[in-house]
């Protein structure tokens, strides 16, 4: 494990110099890693750990109706290369088959289905998670694994598109990686294994606790909410002033997406700046300490809302609702024919290289 400094704090990390892709075949040669759900991170680390060289079989309920969700995912399975009844199986078979159970499915389906997959986790097996949802909170899911078995999670910074993606272009989402339950003795090898066959950049040693917790408050801030609602009273603001809707949303969205972001990406926050005008050099640093101040009281209110398992109660209160996805279409739809985020579709078919593709 090597040693890094991040910013004055000594951190173990892994890389693949020291765990190389080599090492991880040998560890996990023996196993049958049985990826259950194919929806949001499955197909990702499924085809990963496929074109890696590792023994993967899927796990999906075969639909019932055209029209179910599964449908779309048993038919994205398939056309990915997994043969039914040799790489491709109902959820209890490949639990049954599998010897690393990659329990993939959204938290809801893992409540949903866990009667039936626990049943299955015989000694010697090993259960996987990318999430420590369900563990951390499980007075609330009741996932609680059998006590002889490995539990362990790889968690990938990043949606299932983007571990796709950037294994594909050879690079890595780095992930973060925890241990549960070590009844073998070798579920540390067996972890670093896995998170180096999904592709990882680099991994960094976590709890499910705190995965749990970084991951809800960075969905919830920065990553997505916040940026959402920062974007929202950005653009309402220059509006409310006479700006146009591709004014307004240029220097709101298409900018910072475009533009901004990826430098910091590139090379951070500071190397960012320094490469805008000497104008919005000293806006950016007369103001950020201003709008840092005043969202602190609210990321405070966030990470007690998380931490003491409110937003989990919500998130599975929620998910259990029949008309859930119905529901949900309605919320996402309401962003999707929003002013701003119309103006952003227009915006986004203007880009030079759509142009050139029409």
């Amino acid at each position: 494990m090597a040693k890094m400094n991040f910013g004055g704090s000594i951190e173990d990390v892994v890389t693949r110099a020291e765990f190389p892709l080599e090492k991880a075949r040998k560890v996990l040669e023996k196993e049958v890693i049985a990826v259950i759900g194919y929806g949001v991170q499955g197909p990702a680390q499924a085809l990963n750990l496929r074109d890696n060289g590792f023994n993967v079989i899927i796990g999906q309920r075969k639909p019932s109706s055209s029209s179910s969700s599964s449908s779309s995912s048993y038919k994205k399975a398939i056309e990915d290369g997994w043969v039914e009844g040799k790489t491709l199986f109902s959820i209890e078979e490949a639990v049954k088959r599998g010897t690393i159970i990659c329990y993939l499915l959204s938290d809801a389906a893992q409540i949903e289905l866990w009667p039936k997959i626990k049943k299955y986790l015989t000694p010697e097996k090993t259960l996987y998670f990318s999430h420590g949802f369900a563990i951390n909170f499980s007075k609330q899911t009741g996932i609680v694994p059998p006590k002889n078995i490995d539990v362990i999670m790889v968690a990938p910074k990043g949606a299932g598109r983007t571990v796709r993606k950037h294994f594909l272009e050879g690079s890595g989402i780095n992930s973060s990686y925890a241990i549960y339950q070590n009844v073998s003795g070798h579920a540390e090898n067996t972890v670093k294994a896995m998170g180096v066959g999904i592709g990882s950049g680099f991994l960094f040693k976590t709890t499910f606790a705190k995965e749990v917790c970084s991951d809800l408050t960075g969905e919830r801030g920065v990553l997505v909410g916040a940026i959402a609602g920062l974007m929202e009273a950005q653009y309402n603001l220059l509006r409310k002033h006479g700006h146009t809707p591709s004014e307004a949303f240029n220097e709101t969205v298409e900018e910072a997406t475009q533009s901004l972001y990826p430098l910091v990406g590139e090379n951070g926050m500071d190397w960012m700046i320094g490469a805008c005008s000497t104008t919005a050099q000293r806006g950016a640093l007369d103001w950020k300490d201003k709008f840092r101040d005043a969202v602190a009281p609210v990321f405070d209110d966030l990470y007690k809302s998380v931490e003491s398992g409110h937003e989990a109660k919500v998130v599975i209160e929620a998910n259990s609702k029949p008309d859930y996805r119905e529901g949900l279409t309605k919320e996402l739809d309401a962003i999707k024919n929003s002013e701003m985020w119309r103006a952003g579709k227009k915006v986004r078919e203007l880009r030079p290289e759509r142009q050139k593709n029409r």
